[in-house]
């Protein structure tokens, strides 16, 4: 039988040389559509699908490979004697090797003003069931669905014949590449019918990275993007300076950029050690909100993690330079500071030009356990307004309740237990993954130190003794925000009024574990 080749593809990158050297190795080639007319502008002699098949395509070229001319050369055993006189007897000829990728699925729903009608149109059909019955038969095609295989077909073509392991490794590449299509496909059509937590849920990442490690030295690990970068996620970030990220780099930084949305167009710094906040500082200017976050924890910040939702200016990169600093991602940077930044020879320079964007509701948070698999909505609410109640004699001040809306939008993003002290436009001090509250509160009193007097308390959820206003009582803070719900709420009320300290419950906790 002839040596033949199928080609059809939507990426027309290197298609052309491809079918050169196969017809120099004696390859017949089969075509369709555009890709038959770019070979034959090449020069190259193309046998048209519909002049393989002796059927005209149809239906706007719906159909054209679904044909079991195509596909009993591509799914024929060659080590099957009634196969191969079956295909004799029937006239059809074996196809050895295919090239195809795939519909633009995903450019098309990319494009903000496509139509479902358009989606739809752009799911193929005909490419998939071709990549699925030539992978199937491996050991007799070679499918490529990446052009960045062809070379790799071809040098060992060219040295004799293709590698029965390049036809597994090809064989394994068709079917996550159709994985992924359909997982997008399906993704896509559960948005339009806004089915948040279907029976069965697929998601398609790419790799971004291989890392040197993962959480720990003795551990692999790789980064993957979701396949559609969202606005204002690190995946989004381009690297201006320093060394490729790091496993627990990736996560760290995650938690300072999540925490930074909170403040909107606030010039804020927020600083983060092992994903949690360990200073937080709002000013007029993001040198201002710097000084602020820097010393809310001095100790903390050296080696942290940096996010700026603002321009880094000269006078900022001075001060971040006076220590060690792990990441910095902000907004943009101006020219004398990135040169000042580049004098830290181990710092990584991020830029995220929409890093105020805020979490898109469809997005997922989830959690990898043993074995499954955690989906939720992401916490994207702080407190519902009508839900804020003052339970205590005495309301808070109105510079309390801003020192407490500050603080509230900082212990969201810390690990629970979780309690923040702090002002208006700083924290003070940070209790964080405790095993219970009131060492949380202890934990965030004693970082605050002198700065404590005049603070006001902020825990992510509620007190279920009154043991951590007693705390606040012997510390000086003035006014208390948390969710409220606790059975033992009163004990708490009590106390407060009794030591003339405000308190509000706000109804939503937010726990981050």
């Amino acid at each position: 039988m002839k040596k033949r080749a199928l080609v059809s593809v939507s990426d027309k990158a290197g298609i052309v040389e491809f079918c050169k050297r196969l017809a120099a190795c004696g390859y017949e080639i089969i075509s369709t559509g555009g890709t038959a007319k770019a070979l034959k502008e090449a020069g190259l002699p193309v046998i048209g699908i519909s002049e393989l098949t002796g059927f005209p395509e149809c239906l706007d070229g719906r159909v054209k490979t679904l044909h079991p001319i195509v596909h009993a050369g591509l799914l024929a055993m060659r080590s099957n004697p009634e196969h191969m006189e079956q295909l004799e007897r029937l006239n059809i000829n074996t196809i050895d090797i295919v090239a195809v990728n795939l519909y633009p699925f995903k450019a098309t729903i990319s494009k903000p003003d496509v139509t479902f009608a358009d989606a739809v149109e752009n799911i193929d059909i005909g490419g998939p069931t071709m990549l699925r019955a030539a992978a199937k038969n491996y050991q007799d095609v070679a499918v490529v669905v990446d052009p960045k295989d062809y070379e790799r077909v071809l040098s060992e073509l060219e040295a004799g014949e293709i590698t029965l392991d390049t036809k597994k490794y090809l064989q394994y590449k068709v079917f996550a590449h159709t994985a992924v299509y359909d997982s997008m496909i399906s993704n896509y059509l559960a948005q339009q019918l806004d089915i948040r937590f279907p029976d069965s849920i697929t998601f398609a990442y790419e790799k971004t990275q291989d890392m040197r490690y993962g959480e720990n030295p003795h551990q692999g690990a790789s980064y993957y993007s979701e396949e559609f970068i969202r606005a204002g996620s690190l995946s989004k970030a381009k690297q201006l300076w320093g060394k490729e990220l790091s496993y627990n780099n990736i996560n760290d930084a995650n938690g300072a950029l999540e925490l930074v949305k909170e403040f909107g167009d606030e010039p804020c710094v927020v600083a983060c050690k092992h994903a949690n906040p360990c200073g937080v500082g709002t000013g007029k200017t993001i040198h201002e909100a710097y000084i602020k976050a820097y010393e809310s924890d001095p100790v903390s910040v050296f080696g942290g993690i940096l996010a700026i939702n603002g321009q880094v200016d000269e006078a900022t990169a001075t001060e971040i330079n006076k220590i060690f600093i792990e990441i910095v991602i902000a907004e943009s940077y101006t020219e004398g500071a990135l040169e000042i930044l580049k004098g830290k020879k181990n710092i990584r320079l991020l830029e995220l030009s929409d890093i105020k964007a805020k979490r898109e509701a469809s997005a997922y948070d989830m959690k990898k356990v043993y074995g499954g698999l955690l989906v939720q909505d992401y916490d994207n609410t702080l407190f519902a307004p009508e839900n804020l109640k003052v339970v205590t004699d005495r309301a808070p001040t109105e510079a309390e309740m801003q020192a407490l809306l500050f603080n509230w939008k900082v212990v969201k993003h810390t690990k629970s237990n979780a309690i923040v002290v702090g002002k208006a436009d700083r924290t003070t001090g940070i209790g964080m993954g405790q095993t219970n509250r009131i060492w949380a509160a202890q934990q965030a009193i004693q970082h605050a130190g002198e700065e404590v007097k005049v603070s006001v308390m902020a825990s992510d959820a509620f007190f279920p003794f009154p043991d951590c206003v007693e705390e606040c009582v012997k510390a000086g803070i003035t006014a208390i925000i948390q969710p409220g719900g606790s059975i033992k709420d009163q004990l708490s009320i009590d106390a407060c009024n009794a030591a003339g300290i405000a308190m509000i419950f706000v109804g939503d906790r937010h726990f981050k574990h």
